[in-house]
Order: structure tokens, then sequence, then C-alpha cells
């Protein structure tokens, strides 16, 4: 039997790729000859635009990665950056179909396995795409799982995910994926900037997120994070905000168990919901 597509968020389209190739736990093998000179010059397109959009809304961290990834040429073969990021990290990529299951996506991580899709986008869908493609996971996600600190990190909420899936927490444990490793703000000494792939891959957010005076920016609290919901169409109405990648390992070392009763007693949030309690950087007023 073929394996299901899955869909996370708020969103009404169906998810797209080809899942009836996919093994038992959602990997499959990157076809790469199956790609069409349009598919690699899209790829090369996005790539040079997203480059040039970088200076001063990137993280540090993922500027220094980002050559390790030689994305330049079009889409590269997974084999090819496994080579040097297992060097770097131990980690290595795998191509999936497109979204996977929580507890296939946990145990993937916890085994320093990223799943990145295959597929790429459309010309018509250049400048925006709902679902994650291989540009978004490409570019957006690994430059920084060349990080050791970052990629531990990622590990880690993996082993995390299993332990949550157990109590019936993934959803909430899902929220802090979203707010950090895919949407995540991190404040340097020159200023807030992106580390999250959502962000780094994004023509228009990215600048927004950063720049924008109508971003609401806050301190990353974890039980904040995960009582907020979000939708996957749409920028994002809160963005949360670290002051270092070791302090996602600080945060994440403790049992959750006790935290997500905490959510759960205390209820969920909406996207743009204003606490009292928000350690707030910018208003987004």
């Amino acid at each position: 039997m073929a394996v299901q597509p899955v869909v996370y968020g708020n969103s009404h389209r169906p998810p797209r790729g080809d899942y009836e190739r996919a093994n038992a736990d959602y990997t499959c093998t990157q076809d790469w000859a199956q790609y069409t000179e349009q598919d690699h010059d899209t790829f090369r397109r996005l790539y040079q635009q997203q480059l040039s959009r970088l200076p001063g809304l990137a993280c540090d961290a993922f500027l220094a990665a980002l050559p390790s990834m030689e994305l330049g040429r079009g889409i590269p073969r997974f084999g090819d950056i496994n080579q040097r990021l297992r060097q770097a990290t131990g980690w290595e990529i795998v191509a999936v179909p497109g979204l996977i299951p929580e507890l296939a996506f946990f145990e993937l991580l916890a085994r320093r396995r990223f799943p990145v899709t295959d597929w790429i986008r459309t010309p018509a869908e250049f400048d925006y795409i709902v679902e994650p493609d291989v540009f978004h996971d490409l570019f957006g996600h690994v430059p920084m799982l060349f990080n050791p600190v970052f990629a531990d990190y990622v590990q880690r909420y993996g082993e995390g995910g299993l332990k949550a899936h157990a109590l019936g927490a993934g959803e909430l444990l899902a929220r802090l994926y979203w707010y950090t490793i895919e949407f995540g703000l991190i404040r340097q000494a020159d200023g807030i900037r992106a580390y999250g792939a959502g962000l780094l891959s994004s023509p228009a957010e990215l600048a927004h997120s950063v720049q924008s005076p109508s971003a609401r920016r806050i301190g990353l609290d974890l039980v904040r994070c995960m009582r907020t919901r979000y939708t996957i169409d749409s920028f994002q109405a809160t963005y949360f905000v670290i002051d270092s990648l070791d302090q996602l390992i600080d945060m994440t070392a403790p049992d959750f168990a006790p935290l997500y009763e905490l959510v759960r007693s205390a209820g969920d949030l909406s996207a743009d919901a204003i606490q009292a309690s928000d350690v707030e950087i910018t208003s987004g007023k």
C-alpha cells in the first residue's frame, strides 16, 4: 500500500508529489535525471535572486555555511551534498515526495537524516509556493545543518518529537519547529537576522520579517510558542526571536512533558494574539 500524503497548518490545497514511489519511511530515490533544463533554470534563478537578498537579512551562521552547498549550477545531486555534510556534522539529506507525517519526520531527524522534497515549483510559482519544494529545503534548511550547534538542535528536536508523539503532543511541538526552524529570528550584534528556512528561502517575507515596522517580534518563550497557532499561506503575524543558537539547545534540554500540560491548560492562541507577558521587541503597530 502506498504511503499517504499529509498537510500541516490551515491550508485547503491538496498536497502534491508522487507518494506512490515512497518507501515505508517516506524516503525515496532522487531521480536527478528527470529534472528538465527548465527545472534547473528555475532553481538557478531562485538561487541568484535569493542570494542577492541575503546581505543584512540572513544570520551569520547561514552566510558562513552557504558556500558549502555549491548551489549555483542548478538542482544538485543529494549524494554530492551528503559527502560534505556528513564530514561537517554527521548529517545527511534524504529525498521525500513532499510533506510527511510527524512521526516519520521525527524519526528521520532523530537519526540525523533531513528530508528534502525532490520536486521543484513551476515558473508560474516562482515568487511564492505554499508547500516546500526542493529549493526551499536545500537553500533554506540544509546550510544551517553545517553549523554544529544548530545541527544538534535539529536532532534534539527529532528525539523530542518521538516523545511528544507518544504523549499526543506532536502538534504542540510542531509549532516550535514552525516558529524556530522555519520562521525563527536571531538577535545579533548588528541587529535582528533570519535563521529560519521559511524566511531565508522567501523572496518577500525575508525582508518583511527583519525590516518591516509592521512585523511583530517577541522573545522566544517555549510555552507561548507552543500555544500559538499558525497558517502556511501568509506572512507570519508573530515572529519569535532568540539571542543565540545556544539558546535553542539550552531551552530544549529539560523534559517537555510538564510544558505540554501547561500549554494544554492555558489553551491555544491565535497567530496574531498579544499577551501581557510577551517580551516585545517590536510591536508591529
